[in-house]
């Protein structure tokens, strides 16, 4: 079972669909008591990076469930989008921390001429370090994007993909249990299938 959290900020019925289409039980879940218990972890996210921040620290027990099942169940978590960009120690859009499971940093996108922000539509993320995660993807995947900032790595073995966009950015990131794709698996097709399907394996 891959419980998608509900902390009020995300695509989660999307999400839901995806897994049931692809035939793997999910649910949405928002009690931290149930959360402590999942096997799998989803953090989905749409929206600012203040606000979701916000809501995971307000909900109670709520930011200490997921640092338990992250740092000390090992749990695997996988991070959507924003949900991603919370995996991160802090963002260039908002004044809050971030969790702080990857050691990396988000960052608006730079003013270049002729690159529209967001960075909206299909492109090709690039595999940099192999991992299960990213496994049976083929040659030059294509995963859909929605996003005005990305995400940067301190450290390169943390970088599973790499996408170019003005500058080239981290598009999924790992690191031990934790996992992030700056992607919409849900809205990429059968690149985004295997990515679930890779996730629900793990």
């Amino acid at each position: 079972m891959i419980t998608i959290v509900n902390y009020g900020i995300g695509n989660l019925g999307s999400l839901l669909n995806m897994f049931k289409r692809i035939g793997l039980k999910s649910c949405i879940e928002s009690d931290p008591v149930v959360i402590r218990q999942a096997e799998k972890l989803v953090l989905p996210g749409v929206g600012a990076f203040d606000a979701a921040m916000s809501s995971i620290n307000t909900v109670v027990g709520l930011r200490e469930a997921l640092d338990y099942k992250a740092l000390v169940t090992r749990t695997p978590i996988l991070g959507v989008c924003l949900g991603m960009q919370l995996l991160t120690r802090s963002s260039d859009e908002g004044a809050l921390p971030g969790l702080g499971w990857i050691p990396a940093v988000t960052t608006r996108f730079p003013k270049c001429d002729g690159l529209k922000v967001p960075h909206m539509g299909w492109n090709v993320a690039l595999p940099n370090m192999p991992s299960l995660l990213t496994a049976q993807l083929g040659d030059e995947p294509r995963f859909y994007f929605v996003h005005s900032y990305c995400v940067h790595v301190d450290n390169s073995a943390h970088s599973l993909m790499k996408t170019h966009y003005g500058i080239a950015f981290d598009s999924a990131i790992g690191h031990d249990n934790i996992y992030g794709v700056q992607f919409h698996p849900e809205k990429s097709h059968r690149f985004g299938m295997q990515i679930l399907k890779n996730f629900a394996e793990l």
